[in-house]
């Protein structure tokens, strides 16, 4: 895993497989979000199948939509895999479950949260199923902010718009701020 740097996000765009992260609450085994969602990263390039090519900066963000539940750890990964897409989420909620997620409703606070937000340019999207690029993505702070630390010139494949077009349409009520410890 390394961090991003700037000469980073000249890579080429359209070959993006990203990964959202999150977590609220910490764990009894990892402690705070920050960690946790760095062991759950360490865990998924443990077998092989995928690299871990670039990691965003963490940023701190609100709930949405607003609650009093505790501020988010948030963050987006870069990853090389020959999974396909299905495989590729499957393996993500197998390791939500590993570091203690329980699915119960929607906006809950939780443990850790990866969601596949864009694989390449390919479009999926089951009835109650897989949807990629990730329905909510272009709506959200917390997905487009830190998308930019790792590909600064990627573009919805559906919408068509650039990450910074995404960005500067978000709704000014989203609270998100670029964590300085961690």
């Amino acid at each position: 895993m390394r961090n991003s740097s700037p000469s980073d996000t000249s890579m080429i765009a359209d070959d993006a497989i990203l990964i959202a992260f999150g977590a609220n609450l910490p764990t009894e085994e990892y402690g705070a979000p920050a960690q946790t969602l760095k062991a759950a990263l360490r865990r998924l390039a443990e077998n092989g199948d995928i690299s871990i090519n670039q990691v965003s900066s963490f940023y701190e963000t609100a709930p949405v939509p607003i609650s009093d539940q505790p501020w988010y750890v948030n963050g987006v990964a870069r990853i090389s895999t020959e999974l396909s897409a299905h495989d590729l989420l499957e393996r993500l909620h197998e390791v939500e479950a590993e570091f203690g997620r329980v699915r119960r409703e929607r906006n809950a606070a939780r443990v850790i949260d990866l969601d596949l937000i864009a694989y390449g340019r390919e479009l999926v999207r089951e009835e109650g199923g897989i949807q990629v690029p990730h329905p909510r993505m272009a709506e959200r702070a917390f997905v487009l902010l830190p998308l930019r630390d790792v590909v600064a010139d990627w573009v919805h494949p559906v919408l068509s718009r650039t990450v910074d077009d995404l960005i500067s349409d978000l709704p000014a009520d989203q609270q998100i701020r670029k964590q300085t410890n961690g």
